[in-house]
């Protein structure tokens, strides 16, 4: 038995040695081990630098200060918001519903919907609220004034309202982002009491922060302390304090950053961007601006032939090298436009033809419509009935707008055409546009807080008199467009007739697109869950602050801060 088994057990020794000789020849092989799963949890205080200084934490007050835009989009709730895509999303507002013919909005508010101070939010807040904007004395636009005179508003319970429009207004939602207020507390409150009230020092919104305290030092007001909001009727947020601090400016703001009393920089200028790229631990977000660089032309004045066709309009914008206007006068920070809507929104064609940078097919636009340097000589070309092609630029009185003009005009000369340059202050410039008093403009179109496009004031030929169709555009076609899509709910119809007009407008250029600018925001690397997309208001880039963190728990539920990529 015992000689049967040795020769079995001599087999099996030869065999480990061998493999273990195998094995000592090799390389460890490590088993990956799971790290244990982890997932944003409530905690940690995020700091940023605001550029400017605190007024008003009213949203009735706030339209011309973006410092306390930005606070009060955290304080207070709007009915509606809009997504980057321009999308309504809902707010306050759980629901609503539109009448067959347009004129008749529905609102029901969120049953979980509370005031900072535990209260309800309800459809007398809303009305209280609307009657303040519509007030003479109001500090917005006189057009946001005009239209809510127009729109009547019912309570019809608690928590449902109506609006009553005298026409059918498909943008109407764009004007139910407003900050609503709490009437129970300040319904008794005028207009004028309102603008010194201690409300606006202590202020109680429905958002997903509320106002903790006022940060002062030596008698000037510092910052202002946040703390998340635990009944808030979405989910609440991660990070569970919020310091603002004012700045003068972005260059204070990054060394504040750099000594480490901020975690973001709410605006990065261009003059400290190189720095902020460069800067370990500080991540930069971008987005679309709500704006529009653009060249008009007074499409009226007969003086101006060359103004009156579109090959030369077209040829024009051809001979500019917009690229080289972003790269070098906005650090290339801005994007190329080729209509007057914004791209990354719902009612954008992406479809519509680039105009390249393309000076020589310029050039023999320009020959073809019969503009040549006269046989006596000069630098300036003219027509057969002796017309020069010289005219007037006008814009705003500035170092940037002077750069960029100055970039326009030696593109134009290289083609034989002159332009003269007329810096003018903001009033002025308004006048001339007002007035059709110009031959060429260089101005900036800022459709902020405007999700919906419409375009209408802009382009349709009733508002070429008196209105805001400064280039004096009187093209039919166009018009019966943006007519349609000014009464038309359905979506898909809208983006159908915004499609046609963007066409429309490539074809004609009734004036040049140059650019979109770009908005810039630095934060730490240590806040995770940042995005941000296309703006419609600096305000925006706090859309997903909800969702940020900075502290993370793993699977066994153990709390850790979130790393540093």
């Amino acid at each position: 038995m015992i000689r049967r088994l040795r020769w079995p057990i001599l087999v099996a020794l030869v065999a480990l040695a061998v493999i273990a000789f195998l094995l000592f020849g090799q390389k460890p092989v490590l088993l990956p081990v799971a790290e244990p799963a982890v997932q944003p949890t409530t905690g940690g205080v995020y700091t940023e630098g605001l550029i400017g200084q605190m007024v008003r934490l009213n949203p009735v007050l706030d339209y011309y200060n973006s410092a306390d835009r930005d606070i009060d989009r955290l304080l207070f709730s709007g009915l509606i918001r809009f997504d980057d895509h321009g999308t309504p999303l809902a707010d306050l507002a759980d629901s609503w519903g539109i009448s067959k013919d347009g004129t008749i909005y529905n609102f029901s508010i969120r049953a979980n919907a509370k005031w900072h101070d535990g209260q309800p939010v309800t459809s007398d807040d809303v009305i209280f609220t609307i009657d303040l904007l519509r007030q003479d004395n109001s500090p917005i636009p006189a057009d946001l004034r005009d239209l809510w005179k127009k729109v009547d508003v019912k309570r019809l319970d608690d928590k449902t309202l109506q609006f009553l429009l005298p026409e059918p207004f498909a943008p109407f939602l764009d004007y139910l982002t407003f900050g609503v207020l709490p009437a129970h507390l300040v319904g008794d409150l005028s207009l004028d009491q309102m603008i010194s009230a201690t409300f606006n020092l202590q202020p109680v919104g429905s958002g997903p922060y509320k106002f903790k305290r006022i940060l002062v030092e030596n008698g000037k007001i510092t910052g202002v302390e946040l703390e998340a909001y635990k009944d808030y009727y979405q989910q609440a947020a991660f990070i569970e304090q919020i310091i603002f601090r004012y700045y003068p400016d972005s260059a204070a703001a990054f060394e504040a950053f750099k000594k480490g009393d901020i975690m973001g920089i709410s605006q990065v200028s261009l003059d400290i961007l190189p720095a902020v790229l460069a800067e370990p631990g500080l991540n930069l977000h971008t987005g679309r601006l709500p704006q529009l660089s653009m060249i008009y032309f007074n499409l009226s004045q007969t003086e101006k032939p060359f103004f009156q066709n579109a090959a030369i309009r077209k040829a024009l914008l051809m001979g500019l090298n917009r690229q080289r206007m972003i790269d070098k006068g906005l650090a290339g920070q801005g994007i190329l436009a080729d209509g007057p809507i914004f791209p990354g929104t719902w009612a954008y064609y992406d479809g519509t033809p680039r105009v390249e940078y393309d000076p020589q097919a310029a050039l023999d636009k320009i020959k073809e419509a019969g503009y040549t340097i006269p046989a006596e000589g000069g630098s300036v070309r003219k027509n057969s009935d002796g017309v020069a092609f010289s005219f007037e630029l006008i814009y705003l009185d500035d170092a940037n707008h002077k750069t960029l003009a100055e970039a326009i005009q030696q593109d134009w000369m290289n083609l034989g055409v002159e332009v003269i340059l007329k810096p003018l202050p903001l009033t002025q410039l308004i006048g001339k546009l007002d007035g059709r008093l110009y031959e060429a403009a260089l101005v900036d179109l800022n459709l902020t807080r405007s999700p919906d496009p419409d375009p209408y004031p802009f382009w349709h030929q009733s508002m070429a008199s008196g209105g805001q169709n400064y280039a004096n555009w009187d093209d039919r076609q166009a018009s019966e467009y943006l007519e349609q899509a000014r009464v038309t709910l359905d979506i898909t119809e809208r983006t159908r007739l915004y499609r046609n007009f963007q066409v429309r407008f490539a074809e004609d250029l009734p004036a040049l697109p140059l650019f979109y600018p770009v908005y810039r925001y630095a934060v730490s690397s240590n806040v995770q869950g940042v995005r941000m997309g296309p703006l419609f208001d600096t305000a925006d880039r706090f859309n997903t602050l909800p969702a940020w963190f900075l502290v993370t728990k793993n699977t066994a539920g153990g709390l850790v801060p979130t790393s540093t990529p």
